[in-house]
């Protein structure tokens, strides 16, 4: 009989077998600073107005197949021009996945600077797609001789970007971004996870562009438990995108709170700002100590770079001292020696550059 490890070495993509899973590691009781979270709870009287409007949710129905409501509210608040699709997503990890599902075709590639949002790759590798890697520089910029030159030697399907970047936390310069529209045939999707943080975004050049896509998350602002994404871009692509969602893919408590949350952004936005402020201090509490390189952030983290051969060490002293962050050592070889910290609240900061003292 041929053994369980025999069947899926035959049935598993070698490709899929040579991945690793996402890890999300647990927090405990830890101070948790590793998932670009915003460590803000709503106030009361939100969760109160909150918790009536779900009293009215009938589970036993199933949900609103396209989520118009929560996609007009969203439209508005996310300034998504008129001329503009949209699809909602259950987060904008299905987004990535389903723009990669409706161009997977063998031999076709995916495009993106390095190092970036890891699901690029994984998601494109798990479609059969090959994944292409232009080096961000030194001061994790893009390099967009390289970028331009791999458009023109691969013809990607999709590019990605990240703005601002992640685990990098910079904008990449506007200028670049445009001359990759230009110079690409297939999709160039800016995603804007972190868009709370930053006053640049490309979703107002949707209009100018008819192959660029703009992704947007709810997570960063505050509802990282809620799990949707917006994706927009000409109603050509969406179109086809579409079909490649599985049905009811937000759920009924998805699209209710959802739509409370958007009519309540004004107390989202109010974070954000608390966050950014927050940010500020962080970094340059960072900046005082010699021994680091810390790069500046527009997204709510900050990456810096340790002593060499230090960053294991250290990441492991700041959990026994009761702070979890990201461990980005070993990813790849720009991000050697680095570290990442989520912005958290005041005294959370605080903490982590007491502890993060005490193991330097």
């Amino acid at each position: 009989m041929t053994s369980i490890n025999d069947r899926v070495k035959q049935l598993v993509r070698a490709e899929i077998r040579g991945l690793k899973a996402y890890h999300v590691p647990d927090a405990g009781s830890l101070i948790k600073l590793d998932a670009m979270e915003n460590p803000w709870s709503w106030p009361d009287s939100l969760l109160d107005a909150w918790l009536e409007v779900l009293r009215s949710v009938e589970l036993n129905r199933y949900p609103d197949a396209s989520a118009k409501d929560l996609q007009a509210v969203m439209r508005t608040a996310m300034s998504v021009p008129d001329a503009a699709g949209v699809i909602l997503g259950n987060g904008s990890d299905e987004l990535i996945q389903m723009i990669i599902q409706t161009v997977a075709t063998a031999g076709r590639s995916v495009l993106a600077p390095e190092p970036t949002f890891v699901m690029y790759r994984q998601t494109a590798m798990v479609a059969g797609m090959d994944f292409v890697s232009a080096p961000l520089l030194a001061d994790f910029s893009l390099d967009t001789e390289s970028m331009l030159a791999a458009i023109k030697n691969q013809q990607p399907a999709v590019i990605f970007l990240a703005y601002p970047n992640n685990p990098t936390g910079n904008l990449f310069d506007a200028e670049a971004i445009q001359a990759i529209l230009a110079a690409a045939d297939g999709l160039v999707v800016v995603d804007e996870a972190y868009a709370p943080f930053t006053d640049a975004s490309f979703m107002s050049q949707l209009p100018h562009h008819d192959n660029l896509l703009v992704l947007r998350t709810v997570s960063k602002m505050g509802l990282a438990g809620l799990r949707l994404g917006l994706l927009a871009g000409a109603p050509a692509w969406l179109e086809q995108i579409d079909k490649t969602r599985l049905p009811y893919n937000v759920g009924t408590l998805n699209q209710v709170t959802g739509h409370f949350a958007m009519q309540h952004k004004p107390v989202f936005d109010e974070q954000a700002g608390k966050i950014r402020d927050a940010r500020a201090e962080l970094f340059a509490g960072l900046q005082g100590i010699p021994s680091l390189a810390v790069y500046p952030s527009e997204a709510n983290f900050i990456l810096f770079r340790v002593s060499p051969g230090r960053a294991d060490a250290i990441h492991q002293g700041l959990q026994q001292a009761g702070v979890l962050i990201k461990n980005l050592n070993g990813s790849s070889a720009a991000l050697q020696d680095c570290l990442r910290v989520t912005v958290g609240m005041p005294e959370e900061n605080r903490a982590f550059l007491a502890a993060l003292e005490q193991q330097l």
